[in-house]
């Protein structure tokens, strides 16, 4: 993503621009939390939880967006189908107790879960490195423009600008950030 954002005289942001690059910026960060995932991942993801314990289908949504710090919550449309799948091919059992199915790996299923041994809620990094994905830094800075919204319309033109100050110093120390690696 590629933003630009207008200055006033001598490299300082004006309230307006500031006001409008982050509305761009929480806009876009809204539609855009994590990275995406496919179908292959679902499976994967549902293999690996089941090879550590039988688990319902929601618990298993509710560990895959725990496990990829919130970055990645799959569909019930997503997953169901993948169990059934699982299930048609031999992989996993489903056990009803309660109103709800546990899913469980069969012998085969424990087969296929170690060779595809991996952690499926992670995603690479630059350096080609596998890291955990996150969803802390797009909610920080998602969160970070509301504050920021909230000074450009509610604060003094002294309270906007200060607030353009801070800003202007957490882009540097961001870089800085990128720069020590």
């Amino acid at each position: 993503m590629s933003t630009s954002f207008p200055t006033g005289g001598f490299g300082r942001m004006d309230p307006d621009s500031m006001w409008q690059a982050f509305e761009q910026l929480r806009s876009t960060f809204e539609k855009k939390v994590g990275p995406r995932m496919g179908r292959g991942d679902v499976r994967a993801a549902v293999l690996s939880l089941l090879s550590e314990k039988p688990m319902h289908g929601y618990q298993i949504i509710r560990e895959i967006e725990e496990r990829s710090g919130g970055s990645w919550k799959p569909s019930a449309g997503s997953v169901y189908p993948t169990l059934q799948l699982l299930a048609d091919e031999g992989l996993i059992t489903a056990e009803e107790s309660n109103g709800r199915k546990t899913y469980a790996l069969t012998e085969a299923g424990r087969e296929v879960a170690a060779a595809e041994a991996g952690t499926p809620w992670q995603t690479e990094g630059p350096s080609g490195a596998r890291r955990p994905s996150t969803g802390a830094l797009p909610k920080a800075g998602v969160e970070l423009a509301q504050a920021a919204a909230q000074v450009h319309r509610t604060g003094t033109p002294d309270q906007v600008q200060e607030a353009v100050t801070v800003l202007e110093e957490a882009r540097r120390r961001l870089y800085a950030i990128l720069a020590q690696g």
